[in-house]
């Protein structure tokens, strides 16, 4: 067997863990393992143009598709760049390996040009962040770090100085299996024994519901139609709970909508599966609440608990449902059926009215159009901000279309990066980016990765010429608006200059043909719409607690405005009410 260099061995290890592209941009650190990879013919180098982009990227491609994705940073700054993106990830419970190449070993503590120690740097966002300062650390740090990242759900970070990566691997390496996949984690007996008691015992039962709901949703609807039960979701859960589900109740939280706050706070009990939903001013004081999670960190950190339940949601329900007895009252769950689709019938009147021909146009239009016109396996990444909460409010889950964003971290900028990795694992698969012109403008240099890949990403733009989320803040804390607006070129004409597809929008009647143009075109495209700034989702009447900021009533109401299809789905719910 031909002997190897240190960053062959470290790029074949990727390869065995399932990784199939690393992003990032050049540098001479990392030159010894782009170029092991250049002569490896099962993993690509992905050249992007900052390196923030190129770990927002490995965390889309992670999320998407549950395996090992990797990016990489040059020493000092190079690998700096990445941190954000690296955040994001971690907080998002993304697989990812990071590898931040570092300077030549022996100078390392002398303050050397572009030093950094990136190994202590990296640990706040990471569960295993390490410097490999011998050959015959590897292969075992990276293994290490590649199995903190696939069994805790999170980013590992390895140093790696340039001269080393250069080195011979020694021959001997010490090299075990890897571990590539979860387990499944069930509660104990007693738990499941106790949890089926207190729900026998009570008379109203709600459920609110996370992203580990992922893979569970026929389990939730089974256990929702045995206890009658009312269920809400949390953003990060509207994905994988809100479609096909006859006791949808709407989401609560800053971006909540429909009733999921009033059947949280009139139940006698509430169930949490698998969210970590940080907003505990819109959690009850005055209900039992049992919470189920696989991370056992996350129980009881946001509310107190009468129960914590550490096991996978699907599993804990498999060992629930046959010990909970049938309630035959539903009552309960069909009054908070008629408060949610009341609650949608009002907010959906309040932006209704004359949306097709005002200009500039209502970005809850854009939205309601996007999301009728795109694919029924599309997937969205989402800008933090005002486009969360169009994301939120109109597009429609339906079991196959996934939305991503930086919905824990709260980046701007994440959309852009964020759909490249998602469309590297399927250039087939439509992936829209819902940018706004704030985030685009951030990180706009990598629309010209799009370009050089050919990637048939669709940037819709929200340009409103204003950091709209920001503005909203100030305004319900009673601020005037200051530093929130952006002086903007024609952004389409930008894509246009760098060979792609580039429309602008200003009238409401072009939309939807643009849109169409734009999922037509076999490459990358941009839509550049130009919405209302002042639309920031206020309510038709404002109460007096707005003012103070987003205080509890406040959160619940300030967003509101519009809810697409939502509307037309709770209107269903309502038919199925038995009728006496």
């Amino acid at each position: 067997m031909a002997k190897q260099t240190v960053a062959e061995q470290f790029v074949d290890i990727l390869v065995r863990a399932g990784v199939q592209r690393l992003y990032g941009v050049v540098g001479d650190s990392l030159n010894p393992v782009v170029d092991a990879i250049r002569r490896n013919s099962a993993i690509d180098w992905i050249q992007v143009r900052h390196e923030e982009a190129a770990a927002f990227a490995a965390g889309a491609e992670a999320q998407l598709t549950g395996s090992l994705a990797a990016c990489a940073g040059s020493c000092g700054p190079g690998n700096l760049h990445l941190i954000n993106g690296l955040f994001d990830a971690h907080r998002s419970m993304a697989p990812v390996l990071a590898l931040a190449s570092h300077i030549p070993s022996s100078e390392i503590g002398t303050t050397f040009f572009q030093e950094t120690h990136p190994d202590r740097l990296f640990t706040e966002c990471s569960h295993y962040s390490e410097l490999i300062s011998s050959t015959k650390q590897m292969p075992r740090v990276l293994q290490t770090a590649i199995q903190h990242a696939i069994g805790q759900s999170g980013v590992a970070v390895v140093s790696l100085p340039g001269d080393i990566a250069a080195e011979q691997a020694p021959e001997r390496a010490i090299e075990h299996a890897l571990v590539t996949s979860r387990p499944s984690v069930r509660p104990g007996d007693a738990e499941i024994e106790k949890l089926a008691r207190m729900i026998d015992e009570a008379d109203k039962v709600t459920l609110f519901c996370g992203s580990g709901t992922a893979g569970a949703h026929a389990e939730v609807m089974e256990f929702a139609e045995r206890v009658k039960s009312p269920v809400g979701h949390a953003l990060r859960g509207k994905e994988w709970i809100q479609y096909d589900n006859p006791y949808d109740v709407g989401m609560s939280g800053l971006l909540g909508y429909g009733a999921a706050y009033e059947a949280t706070h009139e139940c006698d009990l509430l169930i949490l599966l698998g969210t970590d939903f940080p907003y505990n001013a819109f959690l009850p004081d005055d209900v039992k609440i049992v919470q189920v999670d696989v991370r056992p960190e996350h129980l009881g950190r946001r509310t107190t608990l009468e129960l914590a339940v550490w096991g996978d949601v699907r599993e804990t329900l498999r060992g629930l449902i046959p010990k909970v007895r049938p309630k035959p009252d539903r009552r309960f769950l069909d009054r908070m059926l008629k408060k949610h689709a009341d609650a949608l019938e009002g907010v959906v009147k309040a932006y209704t009215r004359k949306v097709e021909k005002h200009t500039p146009i209502h970005p809850e239009y854009v939205a309601s159009v996007l999301d009728e016109e795109a694919a029924d396996d599309a997937v969205f990444t989402v800008d933090t901000g005002m486009c969360n909460v169009w994301a939120a409010r109109y597009l429609t889950p339906n079991g196959r279309r996934r939305v991503i964003g930086s919905f824990s971290h709260g980046s701007m900028a994440n959309a852009l990066p964020q759909a490249i990795g998602a469309q590297f694992i399927d250039r087939g698969r439509q992936v829209v980016s819902m940018s706004g012109d704030g985030g685009f403008s951030m990180l706009m240099g990598d629309f010209l990765t799009l370009v050089q890949y050919d990637l048939p990403v669709k940037v819709v733009l929200f340009n409103n010429s204003s950091l709209g989320m920001v503005e909203l803040e100030m305004l319900v804390s009673g601020l005037p608006s200051y530093g929130t607006t952006n002086q903007n070129p024609d952004f389409a004409a930008i894509a246009r200059a760098a060979g792609a597809h580039g429309v602008r929008v200003e009238k409401p009647k072009h939309l939807r043909a643009a849109l169409r143009d734009a999922f037509r075109h076999k490459g990358p495209a941009l839509v550049d719409i130009v919405t209302d700034p002042n639309a920031l989702s206020i309510p038709p009447k404002i109460s007096a607690e707005m003012v103070s900021g987003f205080a509890l009533s406040a959160g619940k109401m300030v967003l509101d405005g519009g809810v697409g299809r939502m509307l037309q789905m709770a209107r269903s719910n309502l038919r199925n009410i038995p009728r006496p």
